[in-house]
């Protein structure tokens, strides 16, 4: 008579069996450990220009841009590393993938190739870190005039900082540009010196030297009328933003509602009026 195939023993099954469950909980385990959506933990690189632009960044990483970055960043579980570089080497690396983003931008055309605004190609203005212009200065006693729509009396070129938007806008007018000063002070000595004829810098800029730098502000008048007023945006690249367009959108939109809300209004007017004391 044939003998029915005799089966392991049951300790084989418990080992077996206990195997199986171990394997499961590694698994588990690590699945736990894996971020919940691709943006979770994940950390982001965005410059900015190394230069100060009261009150809304420094050199050393404070100010209400950080604020708002920061905050909205928060929001959505995801930490920023800051650099600060030149800004047309700031373009330069959003551009080439290499930067996450870039803040402090205007928009212009041909920087649609560099980065993504909010909104793309007609950004969002709601979706702005900050409104800023930009003020003409002459030296007191020069005949430089602006009444809104024409440059008048105007004995050399416009100067302006290496990069800056406002260039275009001055070469669009026909007046001569002088885009060589890599900052704000440099600028401003240059049209003290008579080396050009006049001097244009942010709005935040000729308040913040009309009161913090008394000696210098002596030398120069700001004439009343901005130049132009814009928005200026967190831009990221090409690659972050086709990785995943819904958390972009997400960031711009924590931004906006970050900006909004009562405490940062308020904060952003106080640093405002400290600029004028």
């Amino acid at each position: 008579m044939t003998q029915p195939p005799k089966l392991p023993p049951r300790s084989h099954f418990t080992q077996a069996a206990r195997g199986a469950v171990a394997v499961l909980r590694l698994a588990l385990a690590c699945l736990c450990l894996q971020p919940l959506t691709s943006g979770a933990a994940e950390t982001l690189t965005f410059c900015y220009e190394s230069v100060d632009v009261r009150p809304w960044r420094t050199v050393e990483g404070t100010g209400l841009n950080f604020d708002l970055i920061n905050a909205a960043a928060a929001k959505l579980g995801i930490q920023i590393k800051y650099e600060g570089i030149p800004w047309k080497r700031c373009l330069s690396e959003l551009k080439a993938n290499r930067m996450d983003g870039a803040f402090g931008v205007s928009f212009k055309t041909d920087r649609l190739d560099t980065g993504v605004y909010p909104g793309g190609s007609q950004p969002d203005d709601s979706k702005r870190l900050f409104t800023d212009g930009y003020m003409l200065l002459r030296n007191k006693g020069s005949k430089v005039t602006w009444d809104g729509k024409s440059i008048g009396g105007l004995e050399g070129a416009v100067g302006i900082q290496l990069g800056y938007s406002v260039g275009d806008q001055l070469r669009s007018m026909n007046i001569p540009v002088d885009d060589g000063s890599i900052n704000l002070r440099e600028l401003v000595r240059k049209l003290v010196a008579g080396r050009i004829g006049a001097a244009a810098i942010g709005g935040s800029d000729a308040t913040y030297l009309s009161s913090k730098e008394p000696t210098l502000a002596k030398q120069f008048e700001i004439l009343p009328i901005p130049l132009v007023q814009k928005p200026y945006f967190l831009m990221l690249s090409h690659q972050v933003f086709d990785a995943n367009p819904e958390r972009a959108l997400r960031f711009w939109k924590a931004i906006e509602t970050e900006r909004k809300s009562a405490a940062y209004v308020k904060r952003e007017q106080a640093a405002l009026q400290g600029l004028a004391r």
